[in-house]
């Protein structure tokens, strides 16, 4: 899709030039003769960018075009154009917000290199601020940890996917991660390069999550006072998360479904046609499968999200993670507060060990916060946890706190086992030979460790 840019001139030689000149740079030129009509222009159609002369007789001059542009909300980048002896009104409207001047009369390489220049410009400024967004997001989320056999094999498949540009769908309760994960196969894609951008269609209205999206022209519905870039495209060249995509209504994943199979949309209010280039992963904390079969859920939107599966396991369902995850928590918080926090006694690991974690691993980093906050001993203990995981650990006997793998090496590695061999049937959708080659072992060998495990 060609860049638009609109000239505004009250020469009729001038505006010939400039539609000339930009035609042969690739752009697409709308021309005006006043002020008055690149308002009419910007109210109607899509423009990337104004290039306005300073000084127009009769009427408003470049800069009362600026600040009426700026009145009406309407962002887009101002280029000013002048004459030699008149530079100083050109620096008086960079003032009032133009990004750049060129000098009259030019040429087709210095209107090429002002105007690349803007657009380059207004790219790092949209990345700059989504990336600020995306630095608090960062410091709120812990990261990955976790030494248990799942933990183990969902890394393992995210190393073997993330090179690939497959959609993934992940699966889990709310709390375990399941972004983390997703900017993990980002990272470590081709695509590390260009931005995640991370949507929860939970949070999100559904009446406003279209434009969301999409993006909008002004004017596209009340209170769309200009033009909006949506999560589509601000992603293009990198990865868009959909988080909770079973929130999302049927007629808006039909959409979706559209930029997956044809790469194009249109934003709200506009027939043309963008193109992008994004890597889509989603998550989900509901039974999509259900949900097709109540007809909630797209079963063709489900197949082309769900290339890759990955089922993130609750926190109660892996508590030999809970040592390291305390650790990090620990460290992170009494770094971020100046505080000499010790990591806590056996205790208080049982107590943690104990609890069910509807929360899951958020739970457990904002108990953590909360106990680094209130310690004052400079050693978390009982008296820092919440009532309820202290409640949970004096209602179990010592030593039965958890969870925990038959005692001794040899039971230690067997539950290992088991739960290596429960993430390859998943991961291989129950297809034993598939199972038998992701473990690297034979199919006869993996039916025995069924037989030994018990595994269905």
């Amino acid at each position: 899709m060609k860049r638009r840019v609109l000239v505004v001139d009250d020469e009729r030689n001038m505006l010939r030039l400039a539609e000339m000149m930009l035609g042969r740079a690739g752009y697409e030129p709308l021309l005006a003769s006043n002020a008055a009509e690149a308002i009419d222009l910007l109210a109607a159609r899509r423009v990337d960018l104004v290039l306005t002369d300073l000084k127009m007789p009769g009427g408003m001059s470049g800069i009362d075009l600026l600040r009426e542009m700026r009145r009406r909300e309407i962002s887009t980048p101002v280029v000013i154009m002048t004459a030699f002896g008149t530079i100083k009104g050109a620096v008086e409207a960079m003032r009032h917000g133009a990004s750049d001047f060129v000098l009259k009369p030019f040429d087709v390489e210095s209107i090429e290199t002002v105007i690349a220049k803007v657009f380059e410009l207004e790219k790092v400024k949209r990345e700059n601020v989504y990336l600020r967004e995306e630095l608090v997001r960062a410091r709120a989320a812990p990261e990955i940890v976790g030494a248990s056999g799942r933990m183990r094999a969902i890394h393992s498949l995210i190393d073997r996917v993330a090179p690939t540009d497959a959609s993934v769908l992940l699966f889990g309760e709310t709390g375990t991660g399941k972004e983390l994960l997703a900017r993990s196969i980002h990272e470590k894609s081709a695509r590390r390069e260009g931005l995640f951008v991370a949507v929860n269609c939970a949070a999100i209205p559904a009446p406003l999550l279209e434009s969301e999206l999409f993006g909008h022209v002004r004017g596209a519905f009340t209170g769309a006072a200009a033009e909006r870039t949506g999560r589509f495209e601000k992603a293009d060249g990198g990865s868009i998360f959909f988080d909770e995509i079973g929130d999302m209504e049927p007629a808006l994943q039909a959409k979706i479904l559209r930029v997956l199979q044809e790469k194009e949309f249109e934003k709200v209010g506009s027939n043309e046609t963008i193109i992008v280039n994004v890597r889509v992963i989603a998550a989900t904390n509901r039974d999509l499968r259900q949900m097709i079969r109540d007809r909630l859920f797209r079963e063709d939107l489900y197949y082309r999200l769900n290339v890759v599966s990955i089922t993130v396991p609750p926190l109660r369902e892996r508590t030999e993670d809970i040592p390291a995850l305390v650790e990090q928590f620990v460290a992170k918080y009494s770094r971020e507060w100046g505080k000499e926090t010790a990591p806590p006694p056996a205790e208080v690991l049982r107590a943690l060990a104990a609890y069910p974690w509807p929360g899951n691993v958020r739970e457990m980093q904002n108990v953590i916060e909360r106990a680094v906050a209130v310690n004052s001993t400079g050693r978390i203990g009982l008296e820092d946890l919440p009532p309820e995981i202290v409640r949970g650990a004096a209602a179990t006997p010592e030593g039965g706190v958890s969870p925990a793998p038959p005692p001794g090496l040899d039971g230690a590695v067997a539950a290992l086992e088991r739960e290596l061999i429960e993430q390859a049937l998943r991961d291989s959708n129950g297809v034993k030979a598939r199972a038998a080659k992701l473990l690297g072992i034979s199919e006869r060998n993996l039916w025995y460790k069924l037989k030994k495990y018990g595994i269905v």
